[in-house]
């Protein structure tokens, strides 16, 4: 039964995925009823096997593979199954097998993601005809100069108080490029039809900085969408601040949970701004051209990044090792003007070998948080239209009061 409900649910997305995509609105290579029986003949397959006959459960599935390679052979006009077909009706089969053999959990696990999989065939046929081919050679450049470069350089502390570390400073460059292609990914699926609300949540995943320069540009060109404007702005600044979390929770766990209370605190203007909009002043669901980001991947950008990486890394070596904590404050609200991820980065790393205090770190990254806040709001008040200055500079301003005064909660 379990088998049959399982096979069940693959052909319904196989039927319903095949009849999206012909014409005609029929399933050309099996649907509810064919995935059904392929799951119970593996299930029944799996049991002739345990008991009576070994042969059994390879024999079918071979089977199965000579079918689907007599019917890819016999269409030879415009209609085969395909190697996604090939897959599934393999992997039905061994659905059968497992829940014979008492792995449930592992079979729902396996149907879910095939079904997923299947269902989702014509919306990443569209999405990966967004990228250009600057995208997929700027991916393929960083993916490959990572994987050589990473086995290769060493990792160990070398430089004037071992402030450097090759491995170290590429594997963060790896972190930061990752996540800002997440959200880079997401902005060119997206595209214009996203509306201007969700292409500045996307946009504070990508690049906060980028976002705030492009809508603050754009509020003068069109002052009528200025509201709509100033909304994406100070939501990306918003994201920007649960990004710097998550970044740092990956490097240091004590560091990200102390940052918390006071990243929540300045989140809270944005996000009632964002509610005050939302209920009394909805943004228009405009159309509106996604800001120009380029590649994270792009072998410029991420060795921009290493290179800041590591000349913060340098002087923040530098303060700790002449016990100038006065200096390393100052440092990381100038560090936060340029890029706020490097000194989030160095400060949660500084935690793990215990090169800078707890109270001292998280100050910091706050100090970062501020810096990178007063940058967006200058951006706003000199590139916006009249509304789109008063509102984000009311909204950021606020942050950086709260921001200032949640200094004080760390210590």
């Amino acid at each position: 039964m379990v088998s049959a409900c399982l096979g069940a649910l693959v052909g319904l997305i196989r039927q319903w995925s095949d009849q999206k995509a012909s014409p005609a609105g029929e399933a050309d290579f099996g649907g509810v009823r064919t995935y059904t029986f392929w799951a119970i003949l593996g299930c029944v397959a799996a049991f002739i096997t345990d008991s009576y006959a070994a042969a059994v459960l390879p024999l079918v599935i071979a089977l199965v593979g000579v079918h689907l390679t007599a019917l890819h052979l016999k269409n030879t006009g415009g209609s085969h199954p395909g190697s996604t077909t090939f897959a599934a009706s393999l992997l039905t089969c061994l659905l059968g097998a497992l829940v014979q053999w008492d792995h449930t959990q592992a079979a729902v696990l396996v149907a879910a993601a095939t079904a997923v999989m299947i269902g989702l065939k014509q919306p990443i046929h569209a999405w990966t005809r967004t990228f250009t081919v600057d995208d997929i050679r700027a991916t393929l450049q960083f993916v490959a100069i990572t994987g050589v470069m990473l086995p290769l350089v060493p990792n160990q502390d070398v430089g004037p108080f071992a402030a450097f570390n090759p491995y170290s400073t590429w594997l963060m460059v790896v972190l930061i490029s990752g996540l800002g292609f997440v959200g880079y990914i997401m902005m060119r699926l997206l595209g214009a039809k996203a509306g201007i609300s969700i292409t500045g949540l996307v946009g504070g995943i990508a690049s906060s900085t980028a976002t705030t320069l492009a809508f603050s540009r754009r509020s003068k060109d069109d002052p009528a969408l200025s509201a709509s404007y100033a909304l994406a702005v100070v939501i990306a600044c918003t994201v920007m601040l649960a990004r710097i979390l998550v970044v740092v929770g990956v490097i240091n766990r004590e560091l990200a949970v102390s940052l918390i209370v006071p990243f929540v605190l300045m989140a809270l203007p944005g996000l009632g701004f964002a509610l005050w909009a939302w209920l009394f002043h909805r943004p228009a669901d405009n159309d509106v051209a996604t800001p120009h980001l380029l590649n994270p991947l792009s072998l410029s950008i991420a060795i921009k990044f290493g290179i800041i990486y590591a000349v913060v890394a340098f002087l923040v070596k530098t303060a700790t090792h002449f016990e100038l904590r006065g200096g390393l404050l100052p440092l990381s609200f100038i560090s936060g003007l340029t890029d706020m991820d490097a000194i989030s980065l160095l400060m949660a790393n500084s935690r793990n070998d215990a090169s800078v205090a707890p109270v001292l770190a998280a100050q910091s990254v706050i100090l970062a948080a501020l810096g990178n806040s007063v940058l967006k709001t200058g951006f706003a008040l000199s590139l916006g239209s009249p509304a789109l200055r008063r509102q984000v500079a009311l909204v950021l301003g606020l942050t950086i009061l709260v921001g200032v005064g949640s200094l004080w909660l760390v210590r």
